[in-house]
């Protein structure tokens, strides 16, 4: 290579660290100035045509036999060390250690983080970045692995296509409270602005998971926050994990965005992407339609009083029939009887 190729290439990669370290200093948020609609001009992979998060048309999902169960490795095993929970401005994090894994992927995938995506409005108001059936919950939980397998750390499997895979856990709220979320929502008041970090005892990560870890979605996807690489394996699942309005409050109203120094306090609410365009993308089930459908003990309670109260009105049909032919009976016995008599 001559002197000014070598130039060129060296002008070529000094641009691309520049331009690298140029989008890490872009403060983005999610509304407002470099706000959700503008990442792609800061960040391109955002523009690409396998975003995330993406509505779920169950009626178009393409059932996958191969599809199996996931398996939470380690997840229970937290030992005495703590974990580091942080505000990062964007969401609550909490740091994973190595040997929390996930299997039942093509490839071993070993845990990183986990972090919640949340609304403003509480219950009914949306919140949840994925949705089904353009329906979304109040929250949702991001469960972040790595392909140890491939790839010998995160930073290098973050720009691979089969780099990432993250769990999704759709929240919704009832009346009950989740005691596994209270391992994270009891500590939010000690880091309430950005950059703030606390230690908090070690818990069972399985406890923040559905039960059914069987039925999901799979999609090949991106990173849902800038800058959006295209490098995550998505596993959505079917069972929703409900948490009390109690709680989805503490999740809305506790922590900041900004940082303790900035005199405008700003809450962190509203922290989800919006849903992007499926293009060419299949999004598979590990199940069938009838097996998905599963129903509530609202659904479960109405379903025994409707077939009650149809018995019952079964049976008072039955009995004004039995009363009606009785009747008609005696009253044919007795005009046959009137009519002998005149005879």
């Amino acid at each position: 290579m001559d002197s000014f190729g070598l130039f060129i290439l060296l002008m070529l990669q000094c641009f691309q660290w520049t331009a690298a370290h140029a989008a890490e200093d872009i403060t983005w948020t999610y509304k407002g100035l470099v706000g959700q609609t503008e990442w792609s001009e800061y960040f391109p992979e955002c523009g690409g045509s396998s975003q995330s998060p993406v509505d779920v048309v169950t009626t178009q999902t393409k059932y996958d036999p191969s599809l199996i169960p996931l398996n939470p490795l380690g997840y229970d095993q937290h030992g005495n060390k703590p974990f580091i929970l942080s505000n990062n401005g964007h969401t609550v994090v909490i740091e994973l250690p190595e040997w929390m894994g996930i299997g039942g992927l093509p490839w071993l995938f070993t845990a990183v983080q986990l972090h919640l995506h949340w609304g403003s409005g509480g219950p009914g108001h949306g919140g949840s970045e994925h949705t089904i059936n353009g329906q979304s919950a109040n929250a949702e939980l991001h469960v972040v692995h790595y392909n140890s397998e491939l790839y010998p750390n995160m930073s290098t499997a973050l720009t691979k296509r089969d780099g990432l895979a993250v769990l999704g856990i759709l929240i919704v709220t009832g009346e009950e409270t989740n005691p596994g979320f209270n391992s994270i929502l009891n500590y939010l008041s000690r880091i309430r602005h950005a950059n703030q970090k606390v230690h908090i005892p070690a818990f069972d990560v399985k406890s923040l998971l559905p039960k059914d870890l069987g039925r999901y979605y799979r999609y090949n996807g991106s990173l849902t926050t800038p800058p959006c690489y295209q490098s995550v394996i998505w596993s959505l699942f079917h069972e929703r994990v409900q948490i009390s309005k109690a709680q989805l409050l503490r999740m809305e109203t506790l922590l900041y965005s900004s940082k303790s120094e900035e005199p405008d306090r700003m809450l962190l609410q509203d922290n989800y992407r919006a849903t992007q365009p499926l293009n060419h993308r299949v999004v598979f089930a590990s199940f069938t339609a009838e097996s998905g459908q599963e129903l509530s003990s609202g659904e479960v309670t109405a379903i025994v009083i409707g077939v009650m109260c149809g018995c019952v009105g079964l049976a008072v049909i039955v009995r004004f029939i039995v009363k009606t032919i009785r009747f008609f009976t005696i009253l044919h016995n007795e005009t046959v009887a009137v009519n002998r008599w005149f005879t």
